[in-house]
């Protein structure tokens, strides 16, 4: 049984984005590497600190910001894990001072999403499972590689000493169950073709 949302109190209305920053909590926004540079865009929602978990987006720096780059591969062998304390301590830091911190990579997809689900994890004692829920609800464009899942599932083991997420067998190879009712109902369209 996992937790009941939401345990993470936002102050605005929740607007689902695509592009632009998606509000996670009331101090963590998601974004990709464009609305990352947007100076009025990181002004109006009085971001303090810009985390770049990407090799390939260039930080456009502005004053009054820190700025943090950990450069990441997009491919499931990247080792995330090794910076998922990191990144949520230094999140959690500035959330003390009352600041607010911009997580983004090139698309806001997979990896600044799995340090997202890392840092909630860690500092609002959510589940794996509660966490990619609530933080889809938030950016319904997330969706971490299965290399990336792996290491959320290893992260969670090593905090709670049990899984919410497990990873499975499928037409598309091994993939986290979250996934499994979407790629059924591919299998069933005919989008994936089945492999049985």
């Amino acid at each position: 049984m996992t937790t009941p949302l939401c345990p993470f109190p936002i102050q605005a209305v929740r607007q689902p984005a695509a592009h632009g920053l998606s509000q996670i909590t009331k101090s963590l926004y998601l974004s990709d590497a464009v609305a990352a540079k947007n100076k009025a865009m990181l002004s109006t929602n009085h971001i303090t600190t810009v985390i770049n978990v990407s090799m390939e987006a260039t930080d456009t720096f502005l004053e009054d910001i820190q700025y943090v780059k950990v450069p990441l591969a997009d491919a499931p062998n990247s080792r995330l894990y090794d910076f998922f304390d990191f990144i949520a301590d230094h999140i959690h830091s500035v959330e003390m001072k009352q600041g607010r911190t911009l997580l983004h990579c090139a698309a806001g997809v997979s990896r600044s999403a799995t340090f997202c689900l890392a840092y909630l994890m860690k500092y609002h004692s959510t589940s794996l499972l509660d966490a990619h829920t609530w933080t889809k609800s938030c950016r319904p464009t997330i969706r971490p590689n299965n290399g990336f899942w792996e290491q959320l599932i290893y992260y969670e083991f090593k905090l709670f000493s049990k899984n919410t997420v497990h990873m499975i067998s499928s037409s598309m190879g091994m993939i986290p169950d979250v996934y499994e009712k979407e790629i059924c109902l591919m299998t069933l369209m005919g989008v994936i073709p089945d492999s049985s």
